[in-house]
């Protein structure tokens, strides 16, 4: 009888190694593919790293956008980073702490940072605004639970600092996402949002512990009344999140438990 050619083969061997050159291609090109943002890598100075990488960056792929929001092509065509921040390196060595020089809450540094977004609104699958503002929409109520329209907002010393307006939600999901409140002349001029998660809806008020009332004139506005931008969000976030650490000098002390 004829032996097979593959008698004196090891398939369990060919099977194995298959899998490792399998595995490692699938690394390489999972790595690559994670390089089409954020790369070619910097130091702290915003020059050209030292370290590029294991891997070289990938070839251009052109992503058309939905709605008619045209295309995008990365890695070369990724938002520009943001360039001239007013901080300063407190070593001459990477990797250690950067200072702020000027207001870090105004500037977007540190918690207050936010990153250059689209200056559009996230859209729902319809190709609709995601975040909208129940007034506005009329298709959204609060069906439990108080609706804190009307209700003053506290600043972190205490102060009252204006009147809760409307709730802004997200269609999508049916969740509240910001809170709109009027300013009182005295700490600003006209509307701004609050994260929900940054308010707290506490005995007939609302409460916004992060900020003072001499901050609020200083939160980031939305341009439109009906409709909230992926950049707006972002700075918006970030002024509040920044105000956890950079209200108060205070705060940036050690904190004994």
């Amino acid at each position: 009888m004829t032996e097979a050619f593959w008698g004196e083969f090891d398939l369990a061997s060919l099977s194995l190694w298959l899998f490792w050159f399998f595995f490692a291609a699938l690394v390489i090109y999972l790595q690559r593919e994670n390089m089409r943002e954020g790369y070619p890598l910097e130091d702290d100075e915003g020059e050209a790293s030292s370290n590029p990488g294991l891997f070289p960056l990938p070839d251009d792929k052109t992503f058309r956008l939905p709605h008619d929001r045209g295309k995008v092509t990365v890695p070369s065509g990724q938002s520009a980073e943001r360039s001239d921040l007013a901080i300063t390196k407190v070593t001459p060595s990477n990797g250690y702490p950067l200072e702020p020089t000027g207001d870090p809450m105004h500037d977007g540094i540190g918690p207050a940072a936010w990153a250059p977004r689209r200056d559009v609104p996230e859209l729902d699958g319809h190709g609709s605004p995601k975040i909208v503002p129940t007034g506005s929409s009329g298709k959204h109520q609060v069906s439990a639970g108080r609706d804190p329209s009307g209700l003053p907002v506290i600043a972190g010393d205490g102060v009252a600092v204006g009147t809760v307006t409307d709730l802004w939600v997200d269609s999508s999901e049916q969740l509240v996402r910001y809170l709109e409140f009027r300013l009182d002349p005295e700490w600003g001029e006209g509307q701004r949002l609050v994260p929900l998660t940054q308010a707290r809806i506490w005995f007939g008020k609302v409460r916004i512990t992060s900020l003072f009332s001499r901050q609020f004139a200083g939160i980031p506005r939305h341009a439109m009344a009906s409709q909230v931008t992926l950049l707006e969000e972002e700075k918006i976030c970030a002024y509040y999140g920044g105000g956890h650490l950079y209200a108060d000098p205070r705060r940036q002390e050690p904190q004994l438990a």
